[in-house]
């Protein structure tokens, strides 16, 4: 499973891990939320390769393995996963990338974590501003985002990191929000 070293400034605890599932790569990201001027730190990125020939059974045992694994490393308080884009000429893949998707939630869910789902659109959209931008565009602007110095790879990383940025950013309006609510009933309480 190639990734992104941990970093050792890294806070394990606020992580969001964001996912892009899928039957042979599924790529993973590990954002920490950073101080300003900075929205996120990058803590790991990487896919977990599924071996090809296997029957659908043992790749998704290995999935669901692979991200508990993940899960335990680095305790993350919410899963961002992308939500399945089914085209109408290959009904077959989503229904096949949905099994992946499902052992990602249900990992998840195990583990207890606040899952957000998340429209590959929207994220693109939140990047680089198209809802349809190309696997390049979306490399660039990830690498961009977190200033880092080389493009991720291979897209599913990006897209992973992309997946992750948008879970961070609805967690951070849930949580405003939320302080917003309690300020103000402190206030309507006096």
């Amino acid at each position: 499973m190639p990734r992104v070293p941990r970093s050792p400034s890294s806070a394990p605890t606020a992580c969001v891990l964001g996912i892009d599932p899928g039957l042979q790569r599924t790529g993973y990201a590990v954002l920490a939320p950073a101080p300003l001027p900075r929205e996120a730190h990058l803590v790991e990125a990487g896919v977990v390769t599924l071996p090809r020939g296997a029957p659908l059974g043992a790749r998704l045992v290995e999935l669901a393995d692979s991200l508990a694994g993940l899960i335990a490393r680095h305790t993350p308080a919410v899963l961002a996963c992308e939500e399945l884009y089914a085209h109408y000429r290959h009904p077959r893949t989503a229904i096949l990338m949905g099994h992946a998707r499902g052992v990602v939630l249900a990992t998840a869910a195990r583990a207890d974590l606040a899952i957000v789902p998340v429209p590959s659109t929207q994220a693109k959209k939140l990047l680089t501003g198209s809802g349809h931008a190309s696997k390049p565009q979306m490399q660039r602007a990830v690498a961009a985002a977190l200033r880092l110095p080389l493009l991720p790879e291979p897209h599913d990383v990006a897209d992973a990191i992309a997946i992750a940025l948008c879970g961070l950013r609805l967690r951070a309006a849930t949580e405003t929000v939320a302080a917003a609510v309690v300020t103000r009933r402190r206030r309507v309480a006096r």
